[in-house]
C-alpha cells in the first residue's frame, strides 16, 4: 500500500503556481510605477497648450521687430548670472530669467535679474547640476521673449528671438 500525502506537501503543485505568481507579482509592480510615476511629458488639455503655444510665438516676433538679443554670463561657480540686453526699445528695470531642465520640472529655477547700469541685469542663481538647460529671457509684462540653450561648459552664450 502506497502511502499518499496531501496535495499541498507534494513539489509539483507548487512548482507549477509559481509561473502564475511571479507574473502576478510583476504586474502589480508594474501598475504601482505606472501610476506612481505619471509621465510631466505628456499633456492632458491640448487646446490650451496650443494655445500657449501661439501666445509663446507672438512674444518671440515682438522680441524680434524690437531686434532684441541678450549675452549671457554664468560665473565659474554658476552662483552669479549676468546679461547684457540689447534692442531698439527702451530696457525694462529687471528681467525674468529662466532655466529650463528639459526632462525634470523639479529643477527649474526663475530668477529676476535686476538693472545695474543701462542694458546691463544681474542676479544670484542656484542651479542643479545637469550638463543642458533650456534658458528663457522676458520682460516682467510677459510681452517679448528671448530663448536659447546652454551648455554648462561654456560660460557665456547668447539669447535670440526664434524666427518663424
Amino acid at each position: 500500500m502506497k502511502d499518499e500525502k496531501p496535495w499541498y506537501r507534494e513539489p509539483w503543485p507548487w512548482i507549477l503556481m509559481s509561473g502564475p505568481a511571479v507574473i502576478v507579482v510583476a504586474s502589480l509592480v508594474t501598475l504601482y510605477l505606472a501610476v506612481a510615476g505619471a509621465d510631466p511629458l505628456v499633456v492632458d488639455n491640448y487646446y490650451k497648450e496650443g494655445l500657449a503655444i501661439n501666445r509663446m510665438l507672438e512674444r518671440d516676433r515682438a522680441a524680434l521687430e524690437q531686434d532684441y538679443r541678450a549675452v549671457v554670463m554664468i560665473s565659474p561657480a554658476r552662483t552669479r548670472v549676468r546679461v547684457q540686453l540689447t534692442g531698439r526699445a527702451e530696457p525694462p528695470n529687471e528681467l525674468r530669467l529662466r532655466f529650463v531642465h528639459p526632462t525634470k520640472a523639479g529643477m527649474d529655477l526663475e530668477v529676476v535679474a535686476r538693472e545695474t547700469q543701462p542694458g546691463w541685469y544681474e542676479a544670484a542663481i542656484e542651479l542643479a547640476s545637469a550638463a543642458h538647460w533650456d534658458v528663457q529671457l522676458e520682460d516682467p509684462g510677459e510681452h517679448w521673449r528671448l530663448t536659447g540653450d546652454w551648455y554648462t561648459g561654456d560660460t557665456t552664450f547668447v539669447l535670440e528671438p526664434r524666427r518663424g
